[in-house]
């Protein structure tokens, strides 16, 4: 809830595979530490991510168990359950509507300008929706909802 910890940009045509996720999982502990050790120290950091074929192969298993990293579950195909895409993206898609950019870096320097002007409430708000949103798909047993 204190907003963003790590991100990255995928260089054009490469997608994300174990390995390279597996080396975002460090960089993010790496920044974790430094910017909320009390969450790294305690029992198991809580770490909700979706189970893209990256994210669930086990290389990425070992790398989570290694880093000491407990995983939510997420059933497959579910926006509506990550943050990142009901609440941070949403937000961000409306930002770019209608803008047009000409390079790489002109659209990374939106991006940081974005992440940058957001509020602690920004992403407290959209992490305290997380609860209802998953009662919803509880109580739907697992079906997409929004």
């Amino acid at each position: 809830m204190e907003g963003i910890v790590h991100y990255d940009f995928l260089p054009p045509g490469k997608t994300i595979v174990a390995d390279y996720y597996s080396l975002e999982l460090e960089e993010m502990m790496k920044k974790l530490t430094v910017k909320q050790p009390k969450l790294v120290n305690r029992d198991k950091p809580l770490l909700l991510h979706d189970n893209a074929k990256a994210h669930s192969a086990k290389k990425t298993s070992a790398k989570l168990r290694e880093l000491g990293l407990e995983t939510l579950p997420h059933p497959s195909y579910s926006p509506d359950l990550a943050p990142t895409d009901y609440h941070f993206f949403l937000n961000f898609d409306n930002f770019l509507r209608g803008r047009k950019f000409n390079s790489e870096e002109a659209v990374k320097s939106v991006f940081e300008n974005f992440a940058g002007s957001l509020s602690l409430e920004f992403f407290r708000k959209g992490l305290s929706c997380l609860p209802e949103k998953w009662q919803k798909c509880v109580d739907s047993n697992g079906e997409y909802f929004d």
